[in-house]
This record gives structure tokens, sequence and C-alpha cells, in this order.
């Protein structure tokens, strides 16, 4: 598989929120908004390209027995990294994001990303594959986040262009599942015809 297909296979071929089901936790708490969609991803995408690399770099000398824990410790590493970074230059976003971005280092789809690819593979590789996955997250959480924005508040981005109130069902759980079952179809149906073309 060419660097190009292992960056693209996560956009549509192993969606981690459309096709493969994962991190829905943060998919459906941190998409309230556009921007905490767009900031969530991007914080887990910093995250997933970093640990991989570093997954992949130390994975020949870590004994099996305990690979499982040095994952985590290392992924934690990376979420203390961003943690202190987020306090210090986007104080705002990360008042907003909360509990959600400590647990990037449990998220299914980071953990699993350098169990299923980072230890098996070259760093170069393990940073391709990082970076699709997580830029198709990315893509997710910010798509459902416009979705809800749009539909609970009339805007998009902070920007207002439907006056009056939107519908709050939208902003809430409900409303998260109810776009999140809605967009896995839209986007299952567009990929199956792009599999037939």
């Amino acid at each position: 598989m060419t660097r190009k297909q292992l960056i693209t296979k996560g956009f549509i071929k192993d969606n981690p929120t459309f096709v493969l089901i994962l991190g829905m936790c943060p998919t459906l708490a941190t998409t309230t908004s556009a921007i905490n969609g767009l900031s969530m991803g991007l914080a887990t995408l910093f995250v997933l390209v970093l640990s991989n690399m570093a997954i992949s770099a130390i994975a020949p000398v870590v004994p099996d027995k305990v690979h499982i824990p040095v994952y985590i410790v290392v992924i934690a590493t990376f979420v203390t990294l961003l943690q202190l970074l987020m306090q210090a230059f986007t104080p705002g976003i990360y008042a907003t994001l909360g509990l959600f971005i400590p647990l990037i280092v449990v998220n299914c789809i980071v953990l699993g990303r350098a169990e299923a690819f980072a230890n098996k593979n070259g760093i170069i590789d393990s940073a391709c594959d990082g970076l699709g996955v997580g830029l198709g997250f990315t893509l997710s959480l910010t798509v459902l986040g416009i979705v809800r924005e749009i539909l609970g508040s009339g805007s998009v981005f902070g920007w207002k262009f439907i006056t009056g109130d939107g519908m709050l069902a939208f902003v809430m759980a409900p409303g998260a599942f109810l776009c999140l079952g809605y967009l896995m179809v839209l986007f299952n149906k567009i990929a199956s015809k792009n599999k037939g073309a």
C-alpha cells in the first residue's frame, strides 16, 4: 500500500466515525458546535500522529507482555503535552472540551491504530496512517458539529445566519444520536456508490 493510500483510507474505507464506529464518546459529546468538533478532531490528530510514530520506533524493543501498558504511557505523554499546549495557547477551547482532552489517552481510535498498525510498520508509514485516520476523524467531527450547530442554533462556526432560536434537541444528546445516524447512512451510501463506480 502506498503512503497516499495510507492517508486516504482514513477518510472513507477506515473512517473511524462513520465506518468503524469508534470514538463515539467524544464524537457525541463534543460536537455541539463546528468549532468544538474541529478542535477535538485536531487534538486527536496531534496525539495520533505523534504516538503512532513513537510506538513504531519503540515497538521492536518492547516485550509482548507489556506492550499495551507501554503504549498507553506513550499516548498519555503526548496527551499531557497537548493539554499543556492547549492551556497555554487556546484556554477557551481547552475549557470547553474539558474532560474529553485527557480521555484521548483511552480513545479506542488512538490505541487501536497503535496496536493494529504502528507496532508492525515503519515510522513514516505509521505517521501517514495516523494522519489519514486523524483527518478522517476530524472531518467527521467537524461535519457532525456543523449539522448540529445549524439545526440547533442557526449558526456555523459561531456565525449566526438564521434569525430566532434553533431546535434545542439538536444541541443535546438525542440530536447527536439522530444526526450521527443520518450522517452514517448518507456516508455509507456515498461510499458504496463510489465502490460500484
